[in-house]
């Protein structure tokens, strides 16, 4: 009796594949989602179809040059070619930092890329128009994607345009050879397109944004943006975040203008560090013109006087966050009309303005006890910002 009470008890390996998959989705630990997968070829076959991410020990957040000389796993097409064939229902697929990866690395996806939403290359060099072929071939269902420092041209932009529609946030940031040509294609055919970043992109000029209603967040920092460009990044009319530092080299006098001219109105986020050209006209203009603004980075912007400080304070009465690091031109005066305005402010980036006497800080800090004065620069940081 007691064997055959035995011998009819029900292995787990009997139990229908939908109570396997909810068995291994409580699964907590990695290490208990491996030990699963070694059971039996059927729960490995449910732990490889349940895999949703895919992130290789080469990828790195940090984008930058340095972190390319950390050791890293050699990822190459075979691994790659095993790993996609294994775990065909990814949704996310980091390769950043694999910087030999040829294109043909990327060949399978046109196979099995359907369940893919996210895809990041980030310093993948191999990486050309022919990998972005594939790319657009499987992945329809893609919408974010980063190809920072990648080898593509507005050729691969164009090509990603005509199949991933659903393209929500992508990140171009160092591809030099990307234009206006290329960011075009992607503002007209991806109809749900909100967050791109350009950033030392020198073929790009902005012009390729005009209409695009859906960007709410750009990145253009050290691009060479002109005022017609400027004008296209804004007049789709739903931007929120902008950044764009850096453009002492790019854009005179007040080429920033239209941003203030009504297009913009919706912006919370303004980033113009190292504006040293932007003067009182443009930020008076943008004062009026951008009411919700939230945060406005002005550190390092030397042409802005009393009168661009006085409209600030009058007009910016949403403003939380302002950064004044290093204006030349910022004096008591223009101090005391922050002061007296910007209702809200909870924070002022404050340091080394040589024509602010100790006495207007001491003076500021009495009689705005609510807001704190930090010594130091802190970049601006785009709301849900996707990479």
């Amino acid at each position: 009796m007691e064997n055959d009470s035995i011998d009819h008890f029900p292995y787990i390996t009997q139990l229908p594949d939908d109570c396997l998959y909810f068995i291994f989705r409580r699964l907590d630990s990695n290490l208990d989602r491996e030990s699963f997968g070694l059971t039996c070829r059927r729960c490995l076959h449910i732990q490889n179809s349940s895999r949703r991410s895919l992130h290789f020990q080469c990828a790195f957040t940090q984008r930058s040059i340095a972190s390319l000389s950390q050791s890293s796993t050699e990822i190459t097409s075979f691994h790659l070619h095993r790993l996609l064939n294994r775990f065909q229902q990814l949704q996310s697929l980091s390769l950043s930092g694999c910087t030999d990866l040829p294109d043909s690395g990327l060949s399978l996806l046109a196979h099995c890329g359907s369940y893919l939403q996210s895809l990041h290359l980030d310093c993948c060099f191999g990486i050309t128009d022919h990998g972005l072929f594939f790319v657009a071939s499987g992945c329809t269902s893609l919408t974010n994607l980063s190809l920072y420092r990648c080898n593509v041209t507005d050729i691969g932009l164009e090509t990603l345009s005509k199949s991933c529609f659903g393209l929500k946030d992508v990140n171009l940031s160092y591809c030099g050879l990307i234009s206006d040509h290329g960011i075009r294609a992607l503002s007209q055919k991806c109809p749900q397109l909100r967050a791109v970043k350009v950033s030392h992109c020198k073929n790009v000029n902005g012009i390729g944004f005009l209409g695009c209603q859906t960007l709410t967040n750009l990145e253009a920092e050290s691009c060479k943006l002109e005022p017609e460009g400027i004008m296209g990044i804004v007049s789709g009319g739903g931007l929120e975040y902008l950044s764009v530092s850096n453009l002492i080299w790019c854009i005179q006098g007040d080429g920033l203008l239209s941003i203030g001219a009504g297009y913009a109105a919706n912006l919370r986020v303004l980033n113009f560090r190292l504006c040293r050209t932007t003067g009182d006209e443009t930020i008076v203009a943008i004062s009026k013109g951008c009411p919700l603004l939230e945060e406005w980075n002005l550190a390092l912007c030397h042409e802005i006087r009393v009168s661009g400080w006085e409209s600030i304070g009058l007009n910016c009465q949403n403003l939380k966050r302002l950064h004044v690091n290093r204006c030349r031109n910022l004096c008591d005066q223009g101090l005391q009309a922050l002061r007296d305005g910007c209702k809200r402010l909870s924070i002022l980036y404050f340091t080394r303005c040589r024509l602010v006497s100790s006495t207007a800080i001491e003076i500021f800090k009495c009689l705005r006890s609510d807001v704190k004065i930090i010594e130091q620069e802190i970049m601006c940081i785009a709301p849900d910002w996707a990479f």
